[in-house]
């Protein structure tokens, strides 16, 4: 059974932190979150949902440090401190911002882990992307997920080498069942998950139903589907787009809160990565094989 709090393991978070974006107008700031304790500790770096910053998602965050790992958060543009809405001439290309913010983080990885004091306890060799929702778009051009332009042709290739395995929470599927409003104010979310080929995990809820989707909560494992091997896909069948309240406890956008069911997917992609990124398969293979036995609570399959 899924404990609903981190292990007793300390953690720190250093922020802000500055990474070089002379481009960018803004400066892009991070936190960076890790055990007090441990050598060779993988990377993860987290992109936001949308609006949101590097304070939030600390249910994740947090228990993912305690379990071993180091986090960098950026906060991407869409930020509510930033306040560029959707009329903002800005808008339209936040989404190769955000992209262009995590190949900030990665190519500067070794100066952030160095302000943070953590240069030598991290392992830059396993490092792995993280997003949830616009996040998890953000998250997969990394890992080799594309956009197709109006004529349905891919766009550019925003894969990244020192990413070696990823996760993907709500990641948006095609774009072909856009809403008027979605397509109107979102014509990037049209992704091409072909050339995805980087390890990854998807998680979907059950119950997620888009506003932006005419489609019901399977628009949501595209990612899955629609990539090549190696994937998985986590579905947990009460879940909404927040997943039980990943971004913070009674976060205004939780509408499924549930402790526990953050636990599981803070846990399950913590024990994913651990096996993509070679470290250790024991935990993924136990989550597996638990996953047979809950009655159709959460569910889990791979190719």
């Amino acid at each position: 059974m899924l404990s609903s709090r981190p292990t007793g393991q300390q953690i720190v978070s250093v922020k802000p932190i500055t990474v070089p974006a002379p481009e960018r107008g803004i400066d892009l700031q991070v936190k960076v979150t890790a055990p007090r304790t441990g050598q060779k500790l993988p990377v993860i770096v987290f992109s936001h949902g949308n609006a949101w910053s590097l304070d939030g998602y600390e249910p994740l965050v947090d228990r993912w440090a305690a379990a071993g790992f180091v986090v960098v958060q950026p906060t991407h543009l869409d930020s509510r401190h930033n306040a560029i809405a959707w009329d903002d001439p800005r808008f339209a290309t936040i989404w190769r911002v955000r992209i262009t913010d995590l190949h900030a983080v990665l190519d500067n990885l070794s100066n952030i882990l160095a302000q943070a004091g953590l240069e030598a306890c991290a392992d830059r060799e396993r490092t792995a992307v993280v997003g949830h929702s616009w996040g998890a778009q953000t998250a997969g051009a990394l890992l080799g997920a594309r956009v197709l332009d109006a004529d349905g042709v891919p766009g550019e290739d925003f894969s990244h080498s020192a990413v070696s395995a990823g996760a993907l929470i709500a990641a948006a599927g095609t774009g072909d069942t856009l809403t008027p409003f979605a397509a109107e104010n979102l014509p990037f979310m049209k992704p091409d998950f072909s050339s995805m080929a980087t390890p990854a995990l998807v998680v979907a809820g059950g119950k997620d139903q888009s506003q932006l989707s005419t489609r019901g909560p399977e628009w949501f494992t595209d990612a899955y589907h629609l990539s090549p091997a190696p994937k998985s896909l986590l579905t947990i069948a009460e879940a909404e787009h927040t997943m039980g309240g990943i971004a913070g406890e009674m976060a205004a956008e939780t509408t499924d809160e549930n402790p526990a069911r953050v636990a599981l997917v803070a846990d399950a992609i913590s024990a994913y990565l651990r096996a993509a990124l070679n470290i250790n398969d024991a935990e993924w293979t136990a989550l597996n094989n638990t996953a047979e036995g809950c009655d159709g609570m959460w569910s889990i399959i791979s190719k």
